[in-house]
């Protein structure tokens, strides 16, 4: 089985310069890594959810949403992407480009997470899901663990998942009932305004978590829908 790293090396040409091309260093943004960032967003979704269905039987539908929505968080996507060195590739491809601004680039966690995305995109589109899902689960395998054998933080979690967008996640109690002793708090979520989920629990910091649980739910939703 070939590796992620070295099915990378097999990418023809065009597909190649995309995948590192930043939006900023062309005058037509179809030409960056943006389309086969959306591309290898819902593949890595697809390749994620397939392992840790077949690997972890008795896990709910919860844990299960647990675990991806950590794997294929930006921070994971970024720490994977410069393991597989892909700020040295980025860095290359912008001095032959002529390009600006590559040195930050190169080390911005969301560039990176988009760029590991796009490969995956164009790996998907030259060799096809079969050839590549056991690379790309080899690829994660460390992380698919952590996240199954660890506690995840949700709003960690949620923070990562709309990082790219530059959007502000605010939580705030809407709800207190239950005598003094016994508290039950209502938290919700929102996303530049948009409420994307609601949790309750006994303190304001579990409701908060099952807030963004739902909320990542709700985004992944709507992945999938757009894809």
């Amino acid at each position: 089985m070939a590796s992620l790293a070295e099915l990378a090396t097999q990418l023809g040409p065009d597909l190649a310069r995309q995948v590192f091309t930043h939006s900023s260093w062309v005058t037509d943004r179809t030409l960056s890594y943006e389309r086969l960032e959306f591309l290898g967003d819902s593949v890595l979704g697809l390749c994620i959810s397939t392992e840790i269905f077949r690997r972890y039987p008795d896990y709910n539908e919860g844990e299960l949403a647990k675990v991806r929505a950590y794997v294929v968080s930006r921070h994971t996507c970024a720490k994977v992407g410069a393991g597989l060195g892909l700020a040295e590739q980025l860095t290359a491809s912008a001095e032959e480009a002529e390009a600006v601004n590559v040195a930050s680039l190169a080390k911005n966690a969301n560039v990176l997470a988009a760029v590991l995305e796009a490969l995956i995109g164009a790996l998907y589109l030259q060799f096809g899901l079969g050839k590549i899902i056991a690379a790309v689960i080899e690829t994660f395998d460390e992380h698919i663990a952590y996240a199954a054998s660890e506690h995840v933080d949700y709003k960690t979690a949620l923070q990562e998942e709309v990082a790219k967008s530059g959007q502000e996640l605010v939580y705030s109690v809407v709800g207190v009932t239950g005598p003094p002793h016994a508290r039950l708090f209502t938290s919700e979520v929102s996303l530049d305004g948009e409420a994307l989920g609601r949790g309750r629990g006994r303190t304001k910091k579990v409701s908060q978590q099952e807030a963004a649980k739902e909320a990542l739910e709700v985004l992944r939703v709507r992945r999938e829908g757009a894809s």
